[in-house]
């Protein structure tokens, strides 16, 4: 509806307001949207969570199977440096980069790098450490579908003289991912590194119902870390029953980013900083998974 609007308004200032709010719903709503489908949990329909899947990455080129399977390194090993691909920033922060890719700069140069590498039958160093080899032809054909739809879109851009056709593909993510990348960094960004207690490197955070909306739940960040197979719909239930044992919620991002931003300071002259987290105490140890196999039922 927005886009529709963008292009009958094309040409004055009324196409501004309609393609900032369908670049955010396509590349800052998209990524919980993909993140969820990835998940498989928002469907009881496997193929439904799929299609929304693959449409979600598409709009953000987050190519799918290369994200499905980082992004399940990720929750196997949150914020462990050398083993999470997904942390925001290593330690001294790289504050330029960070504000650069509020525009997805940075990250569009190179998601188009690694599009290239892909097509042509090739996983970066990183990827070829979680991406399992019987999974690598749906990277390269992913990769080579892309480059073809994002030439064609570009050629026509050329061929009408205007970058109306990028602004539904492609640009999104530049005018639109702001929104996305704000909420993102919130759920680590500052908290420690190398442990294995979601308590303590990941938070959660109250949003308002928009927010909530664009976000799908996931600021309810440590209990998804927690159960990772429990829908966006039933989180904010998760929260309600955990909250004994958490840490107190951030009343929103203004808290958040107040915690945030100094701690990203004082990093860049003290790598080692973190911010502590401290749990109540009506807070229950945490447990390795591991040891839950060799404990008794009464343990």
């Amino acid at each position: 509806m927005f886009g529709l609007a963008g292009y009958l308004t094309w040409g004055s200032w009324w196409s501004v307001p309609f393609f900032m709010i369908y670049g955010v719903l396509c590349a800052s709503a998209s990524d919980s949207r993909w993140h969820e489908m990835g998940h498989r949990t928002a469907f009881r329909t496997r193929w439904l969570n799929d299609v929304v899947y693959q449409v979600a990455s598409f709009l953000m080129l987050r190519e799918p199977t290369v994200w499905r399977w980082s992004h399940t390194r990720h929750h196997s090993d949150t914020i462990v440096v050398g083993c999470d691909p997904e942390i925001v920033t290593g330690r001294p922060p790289d504050i330029p980069t960070l504000l650069i890719n509020l525009f997805n700069l940075k990250n569009l140069v190179l998601a188009l790098k690694k599009l290239y590498i892909h097509a042509a039958g090739r996983l970066t160093e990183s990827e070829d450490s979680f991406i399992p080899e019987t999974e690598c032809w749906k990277v390269y054909r992913t990769a080579r579908i892309w480059l073809v739809i994002l030439a064609a879109v570009i050629a026509l851009a050329l061929a009408v003289g205007s970058i109306l056709p990028l602004m539904y593909i492609g640009l999104p993510v530049v005018y639109g991912g702001s929104l996305g990348l704000v909420l993102a960094v919130t759920q680590h960004l500052g908290l420690k590194e190398d442990v294995s207690d979601f308590r303590l490197n990941t938070r959660t955070i109250y949003l308002n119902p928009l927010l909530r909306f664009l976000y799908l739940n996931m600021n309810y960040q440590v209990e998804h870390h927690m159960f990772p197979m429990v829908p966006y719909y039933n989180l904010p239930k998760l929260h309600e029953k955990l909250k004994a044992d958490m840490p107190p919620a951030y009343g929103g991002l203004i808290e958040v980013y107040s915690e945030i931003i100094p701690a990203l300071l004082r990093q860049r002259k003290e790598p080692g900083y973190s911010i502590e987290r401290q749990l109540p105490p009506t807070a229950r140890p945490y447990v390795q998974p591991q040891l839950l196999e060799t404990m008794s039922p009464t343990e």
